[in-house]
């Protein structure tokens, strides 16, 4: 089990890390704003989901592999950067479509949701800061005396996903409100739709030209 002494502080360390915007603030709001708050909460939720996952990856060895091995940083790097890229191509490509959407009330296709945690999960999970973020800090607050250490880990590593869902919501939240405005000009939507495009492309880009951290 775990105890207070180390939750405490790796909670504190974890909160400063997501309280800083990043990828995945920034895609979240993109999101909120084009697609509305559900398509936000759903990417949240992905986002959260892929970051555990990542937290497991270190519990069980794979964390360090990535942290150490500048071939495999660079392919997960490259997997994010890419896919983002696709996502933000796709909303450029389809930004003529927000228009249409508000104006028919057209709803989303079964398996939508899926598509959405999806992007979300990527996102999360081929993010090599945050990985690398955790095998340098996350060992750190084992206690080898108190039990296994995957398994403390595995506990402490919650704290990543929670504070991610809760501040990402928030911000999905905030710019949900801004989207009302926009539905109120076809011209903003389409203005919308490519900023949101490119500003995912530029995250693809940032991603893939980011330098690894030593």
């Amino acid at each position: 089990m775990i105890s207070a002494g180390q939750l405490a502080p790796f909670a504190a360390l974890t909160f400063l890390m997501v309280i800083i915007p990043g990828p995945s603030v920034l895609f979240t709001i993109s999101r909120a704003l084009t697609a509305g708050r559900r398509d936000a909460l759903l990417t949240v939720a992905g986002n959260a989901a892929g970051v555990y996952t990542q937290v497991a990856a270190v519990a069980f060895g794979l964390g360090t592999i990535v942290s150490n091995s500048a071939a495999v940083f660079t392919a997960v790097k490259l997997a994010g950067a890419l896919y983002l890229i696709y996502l933000g191509v796709q909303a450029l490509r389809k930004r003529r479509k927000l228009t249409e959407v508000f104006a028919s009330e057209v709803r989303a296709a079964p398996g939508h949701t899926l598509s959405v945690l999806r992007d979300g999960f990527v996102l999360g999970f081929a993010n090599p800061k945050s990985i690398v973020f955790l095998a340098a800090i996350l060992p750190q607050f084992v206690d080898t005396q108190a039990g296994t250490t995957s398994t403390q880990m595995l506990l402490l590593g919650i704290c990543l996903p929670i504070i991610a869902l809760i501040c990402d919501s928030t911000w999905a939240f905030i710019a949900s409100q801004a989207r009302t405005w926009f539905a109120r000009s076809p011209r903003r939507l389409e203005l919308l739709g490519g900023t949101s495009g490119l500003t995912m492309i530029g995250l693809g880009a940032s991603l893939a030209l980011s330098e690894r951290q030593n």
